[in-house]
C-alpha cells in the first residue's frame, strides 16, 4: 500500500473547490454591484405617467394643428427663439433642453420676448451635440418637442 497524503494536502481537490468558489464570489459581487447601482427606469406610478404622456401627445398634436413653428438660432453666448408660424404668441415660453446622456447639462427656464418678439436665452457655456428641445406655451396648451444636433452657429426649425 502506498503512503498517500490525506485529501486536504493534495493539489487537485483544492483546485476543484477553488474554481466554483471563484464563480460564487464573482456572482455575489455582481449581485451587490447590481443592487447598489439599480436603474430608475421603471416607474412605480407607470399608469399615471402613461396617461401624462398621452396628455403630452395631445399638446404636440394641437401645436401641429394650429401650425406653431419656431426658429432657434444657437450661438456660443445665447439662444434666440423666434416664432415663424401659427397664431401670434407673445406670452412667456417654457423652454427645456435635455441632453440624452448627461442629466447635469439639462436646463429649463421661462423665456420672455423682447420688443422685436425674439426670445433670448443667455448661455453660460456653448452647447453642442444632441439635445431634446421642448418649447411649451406658458398656458401649457401646446408643446413643440424635437431632437436636434447642435453645431456651430446654425439655425433649427422646430415644428
Amino acid at each position: 500500500m502506498s503512503n498517500q497524503p490525506p485529501w486536504y494536502k493534495q493539489f487537485w481537490p483544492w483546485f476543484l473547490i477553488v474554481l466554483p468558489m471563484c464563480a460564487v464570489i464573482a456572482s455575489l459581487t455582481t449581485l451587490k454591484i447590481a443592487l447598489d447601482n439599480s436603474d430608475s427606469l421603471v416607474a412605480e406610478e407607470y399608469y399615471k405617467e402613461g396617461k401624462g404622456i398621452n396628455m403630452d401627445l395631445r399638446k404636440i398634436k394641437y401645436a401641429q394643428q394650429i401650425g406653431m413653428k419656431f426658429l432657434v438660432k444657437v450661438t456660443d453666448q445665447e439662444l434666440q427663439i423666434t416664432q415663424q408660424g401659427g397664431p401670434e404668441y407673445r406670452a412667456a415660453l417654457n423652454v427645456r433642453f435635455y441632453h440624452p446622456t448627461i442629466e447635469a447639462n439639462d436646463f429649463s427656464l421661462n423665456a420672455t420676448a423682447d420688443a422685436n418678439y425674439v426670445y433670448r436665452i443667455p448661455l453660460d457655456a456653448a452647447i453642442k451635440g444632441p439635445w431634446e428641445v421642448r418649447i411649451e406655451g406658458f398656458d401649457a396648451k401646446w408643446r413643440i418637442q424635437q431632437r436636434i444636433e447642435i453645431k456651430d452657429d446654425v439655425e433649427y426649425w422646430l415644428n
